[in-house]
């Protein structure tokens, strides 16, 4: 089912890439350093307490789950479970663990540790995502096999397995982790985390870099029937300046680095010396607004009238946002999801229209304006230029935006903590169903929204249906309302979806970044 929602291009597009990487293992060196250079450090490395792309993207290389998602983001495959049996009445899947699985400690992967770890995932006091879990009733092990009895049937509980969350995490060590709390034993065991992944984290400089070594123990072979992961190291760098990153590459200091601006993408491209990948992806970008009544300060927050919103959304030419920022490369959002998610309906939202959010501002009692801000990320071109453009045509309708540059750090704070008047984000699906970023842009009782305090209560009722609805029609006329009273209600600024834009030496390979966003480091390697 859910292959047919995603276009034949766009499938095509993720093949062609895939066919393009070396899958010649003979032509594949092994040993040696890779040096990635990414825009912001990870927070912290716990699957279960996360919600962070700039700590996701790591996770997925020191843990493994019982799926994975395949190349082309669209399906599963065996993990840690080498096959998965459903029940006929759909409440219970029985998973076979994959055997002689060690931890990069080399102690066991046990199924006591499959059960604790999903226990542990889906408790709804742990982190952002435990309702992606949260239709197992019971975990039952016996000797290599784990059953999910479920409260009901559930359409996303495999694709929920083979994401970050669900990492299978060892039990005793964990849990001799300093601290008194799970709280505190999460921190204590995220400074040093250990998985069955490729690689181990073996340095951590705050700020600076990150060392990962690769993981003796790790189950998968390469095509030459070796071990892999090719890299004995791989150190990412962080390097929040996009400027300073490409000076880095091209002077050969570094192998690779991820989101480069999309208007260096053509220089980039032209450079004999380098290869610009541009990786098919579920990314959005947008800019989240707070939508509560009032500010932490108390002032009142123009924001929280709809028709301010929708102001905002009709101020904003996306087609010159599009041209100017990515020359081309994006399209303009037509849902708070992408194209490629699962039970997309696209609409056409909020068409430039200047005369008709100035109409709208005034009926909202603000005919002259107002002054805002917006939280972005000091060094980051594209962001620098979307903000530039919106600042110019909010101008136009007597809206002041001020922008405040912060580190990752500091957003993330500010935008947990609820206290911001708009921020810049983007999205990436970590799974194939519509349910995950739906539960974190539109679902209240997860994070408040987006963190933005916006509500629709039928939404609400609309999501937690869907998430027992096994009757395709049904589930998808559940999404398709969700989405349009989502683009009603206006509680983001919608911009763009684009490819993910990574760049590398011409002798670094083997990096591999699906839709859903993983960062594949077990196949790269470095030409001696």
């Amino acid at each position: 089912m859910r292959r047919t929602w995603l276009r034949t291009g766009f499938a095509a597009l993720v093949a062609a890439r895939i066919l393009a990487l070396p899958h010649n293992a003979e032509a594949a060196t092994r040993g040696g350093k890779m040096v990635y250079a990414r825009y912001a450090d990870s927070l912290f490395l716990d699957p279960v307490l996360n919600d962070a792309n700039t700590d996701i993207w790591v996770l997925t290389n020191l843990y493994d789950t019982l799926l994975a998602p395949t190349k082309d983001g669209l399906g599963v495959q065996p993990g840690l479970a080498t096959k998965w049996e459903s029940a006929a009445d759909g409440k219970a899947l029985t998973l076979t663990l994959r055997s002689g699985v060690k931890f990069a400690d080399g102690s066991p992967l046990t199924a006591d540790d499959v059960k604790w770890s999903l226990d542990r995932a889906r408790d709804p006091k742990a982190g952002a995502w435990s309702s992606s879990l949260a239709s197992i009733d019971q975990i039952d092990t016996a000797g290599d096999t784990v059953k999910l009895t479920l409260k009901h049937p559930d359409p996303t509980i495999i694709p929920a397995l083979a994401t970050f969350n669900a990492a299978i995490m060892p039990q005793k060590l964990f849990e001799a982790a300093p601290g008194v709390t799970p709280e505190d034993k999460a921190k204590a065991f995220a400074e040093k985390p250990v998985g069955s992944g490729p690689f181990i984290l073996t340095a951590w400089q705050r700020g600076v870099s990150m060392t990962l070594r690769r993981n003796p123990y790790y189950w998968k072979p390469a095509e030459d029937g070796e071990a892999l992961p090719y890299l004995d190291e791989l150190e990412f760098q962080i390097i929040p300046d996009d400027a300073t990153r490409l000076l880095k590459l091209k002077a050969g200091e570094i192998d690779g680095t991820e989101f480069v601006p999309y208007t260096r993408v053509k220089e980039l491209q032209a450079d004999p010396s380098l290869r610009m990948e541009l990786w098919p992806s579920t990314r959005v970008t947008y800019l989240t607004m707070f939508a509560g009544t009032s500010y932490k300060d108390g002032k009142p927050n123009p924001m929280a009238n709809v028709k301010v919103r929708q102001a905002l959304n009709y101020a904003v030419n996306k087609d010159a946002v599009i041209g100017i920022t990515t020359l081309g490369l994006g399209k303009p959002m037509r849902s708070f999801m992408s194209a490629t998610t699962p039970l997309f309906v696209g609409q056409d939202l909020y068409k430039y229209d200047p005369a008709k959010a100035r109409a709208l501002l005034a009926e909202a009692g603000f005919a002259n304006g107002f002054e805002t801000s917006v939280l972005a990320l000091s060094g980051n071109a594209d962001e620098a230029n979307n903000l530039a453009i919106v600042q110019q045509m909010w101008g136009q309708i007597g809206v002041k935006l001020r922008i405040d540059l912060v580190d990752n750090a500091t957003r993330t704070a500010r935008y947990r903590a609820e206290d911001f008047a708009m921020r810049t984000s983007l999205w990436t699906n970590d799974i194939s169903d519509p349910s995950q970023i739906t539960s974190y842009a539109a679902y209240y009782p997860n994070i408040h929204s987006l963190h933005s305090q916006w509500q629709d209560k039928r939404v609400d009722e609309l999501f937690t249906a869907s998430q027992q609805e096994i009757d395709a029609a049904a589930r998808a006329a559940q999404y398709k309302e969700i989405q349009e009273r989502y683009a009603a209600a206006a509680p983001v600024v919608f911009l763009y979806e684009t490819p993910y834009p990574v760049a590398f030496r011409k002798n670094a390979h083997g990096f591999v970044q699906i839709p859903l966003g993983n960062n594949l480091f077990e196949g790269a390697f470095v030409e001696k």
